[in-house]
């Protein structure tokens, strides 16, 4: 899983183990550890909420998803999920959960569980 945090923008990729957990599970989540504590993120099924909610809670941020919505993701060709939070504040937070496909620059990690990138050609 890899998170990708700008200004009001956080953007969650999963490969397709982590997809297939998520939707099999409820839950997928990762941790990267440092000194003083580790940082948690993880998409969470929950139907507490309409469309994709983020909260950050203990050191880490949580994405919720309705299961209605993720039914069958890990099965189908819908890239991803797409929302506009509003903050209490009123400020907007724009949250994005994809696939995560393979890049197409060579040599970059271990893709081997990401899913085929469409863009690529297939020659």
């Amino acid at each position: 899983m890899k998170i990708r945090i700008k200004g009001n923008s956080v953007r969650f990729r999963l490969t397709k183990t982590e997809v297939k957990t998520l939707c099999e599970k409820g839950i997928a989540r990762e941790k990267t550890a440092f000194n003083e504590s580790n940082f948690v993120y993880a998409v969470k099924v929950s139907d507490k909420y309409d469309n994709l909610h983020a909260s950050f809670l203990n050191l880490g941020i949580i994405l919720f998803i309705p299961k209605k919505i993720l039914s069958g993701w890990h099965l189908n060709d819908q890239v991803g999920f797409y929302h506009s939070q509003t903050l209490d504040d009123g400020e907007q937070l724009q949250l994005i959960l994809e696939k995560d496909f393979v890049c197409m620059d060579e040599g970059i990690g271990d893709q081997s569980d990401n899913y085929p990138n469409p863009k690529m050609d297939n020659n």
